[in-house]
């Protein structure tokens, strides 16, 4: 039987809402929808959707490395945005990541996020080939 292997950010809302960051079984990786927050748990990037993306991306990689995954695993992701006028922005941010990579990817707009001032959540699936 394959172990599942549960990784968390530290979220206030991960322990009341009852999930995780990431769960890897086997070779199978989830990243549950991802924001801003800083390593402080402060919104990073203010109203710069830009910014704002670029630290999401960057707590995705984290959260995938602590489950020995990587970006280059990363095969589909799923980009909320609040207001799709960002879209141009947020893309350009989410390609330079994924330029070579190119997950499959879907970019929706929603009405809000958890918090007001958050401009992007990601989620993103990733196969790992040992």
């Amino acid at each position: 039987m394959t172990k599942r292997r549960r990784i968390s950010s530290g979220a206030p809302w991960e322990d009341l809402v009852g999930y995780s960051r990431l769960v890897r079984i086997g070779p199978h990786v989830w990243v549950a929808g991802t924001t801003a927050l800083g390593a402080d748990g402060s919104l990073v990037g203010n109203e710069d959707a830009y910014a704002q993306t670029r630290q999401v991306l960057a707590n995705l990689e984290r959260a995938l490395q602590a489950a020995g995954s990587s970006l280059d695993d990363v095969v589909r992701t799923r980009i909320f945005v609040r207001d799709i006028s960002d879209w141009e922005a947020i893309g350009r941010a989410h390609g330079e990541v994924f330029g070579e990579i190119r997950p499959a990817t879907t970019l929706v707009e929603v009405s809000r996020l958890i918090e007001s001032q958050m401009l992007v959540e990601i989620e993103a699936d990733a196969y790992v080939i040992d």
